[in-house]
């Protein structure tokens, strides 16, 4: 079968390599269609990705077909198209027995911290597959990237008048506008790119997105009617933007850190107290946030969302230019469909 390796930074190698054997009992073999790219490939590419080691296959944006379920397997069947959760669980530590599985103590993230989803099979748990409920292989592969949106929202637990702030229009702030959107609420994103402010527009994601300009407080501050929002959820992955977040909540309001930055992040401790903050990290989603998605996929323009597309003889020529903000990337697909175009 066919697989895809980065083997160290910048070094993307294509090679044939045996099928996986069987799945054990309670996992199922999959076939890969999509595989969505996201900042975690582009920032490993780059050389800048906490928790990753070379080489790796890449890929947990998956969007596959059952190919072949173990004996015991019997919610889903072969032939069936499905979204995978990446996430694989231990199921036993506290943070797994009280449901929060996004966040367990030994974690191992598909493609990230074990090989993913670039290549032609893979066997999975079937317990992290979600089946499409009539969305395309194109919706499934948005799936993940925007359950981190919906669980970061989630974790804000905004009421229904809160002001909203989305700090970063990348394809992970962009989900976290959706997922306010969904819950009815209006949101307010900043943004200094014209291209992802318009098309949060055009897909009518925000209610407003502004241009930060030297002084993102200030404008901020005019966007909310001259008062601050009371929750500001920043994706921007960007430390000096990430610190300067930390000013933008009313007194009492909530700040959710969606974006992760490989380093530390200061903030004014006085300040901290004197506005009883909230300061949340949001970390992955689980079974809820998927399920999320996938009912809230229909009403959003997939094909829109996704901008760029790519095949596994040309994302080492692609991906450089993907990182590049004059590309005017919102997302990038490897397709695994058609070898005949490759």
């Amino acid at each position: 079968m066919l697989q895809i390796t980065l083997h160290d930074v910048a070094d993307f190698r294509l090679s044939d390599v045996p099928e996986p054997a069987a799945p054990p009992a309670g996992w199922v073999q999959v076939r890969v269609r999509r595989v969505g790219i996201c900042g975690t490939d582009l920032h490993a590419y780059a050389g800048r990705q906490p928790f990753f080691r070379y080489p790796r296959v890449l890929g947990h944006e998956l969007a596959v077909t059952v190919h072949a379920i173990a004996t015991d397997v019997t919610t889903v069947a072969v032939g069936d198209d499905v979204a995978v959760r990446p996430y694989l669980e231990c199921g036993t530590c506290r943070a797994c027995r009280s449901g929060r599985t996004n966040c367990c103590e030994r974690l191992t993230v598909l493609g990230v911290h074990i090989d993913g989803g670039m290549c032609t099979y893979i066997n999975l748990p079937a317990t992290h597959l979600h089946h499409a409920h009539g969305v395309s292989l194109e919706g499934l592969a948005l799936v993940e990237m925007l359950s981190i949106g919906f669980h970061a929202v989630r974790r804000a637990n905004p009421r229904s008048d809160d002001r909203i702030v989305v700090v970063g229009l990348g394809p992970i702030g962009l989900g976290v506008c959706l997922a306010a959107r969904a819950r009815g609420l209006a949101v307010i994103a900043v943004d200094p790119s014209a291209n992802r402010r318009a098309f949060a527009t055009a897909q009518h994601l925000v209610g407003l997105a502004i241009d930060p300009g030297s002084d993102v407080l200030a404008a901020v501050r005019a966007a909310c009617g001259d008062t601050l929002p009371d929750v500001v959820l920043d994706a921007t992955g960007h430390p000096a933007a990430m610190e300067a977040s930390f000013t933008l909540p009313i007194n009492s309001g909530t700040l959710v850190y969606v974006g992760l930055v490989q380093g530390d992040l200061r903030f004014a401790d006085p300040e901290f107290h004197r506005r009883e903050l909230t300061l949340l990290a949001s970390r992955n989603a689980t079974a809820e946030d998927f399920d999320a998605v996938i009912a809230a996929l229909p009403s959003i323009d997939i094909a829109a969302w996704v901008t760029h597309r790519t095949t596994p003889t040309t994302i080492a020529t692609d991906m450089p230019h993907w990182r590049n903000p004059a590309y005017g990337v919102i997302k990038g697909m490897l397709d695994f469909d058609d070898r005949a175009t490759w």
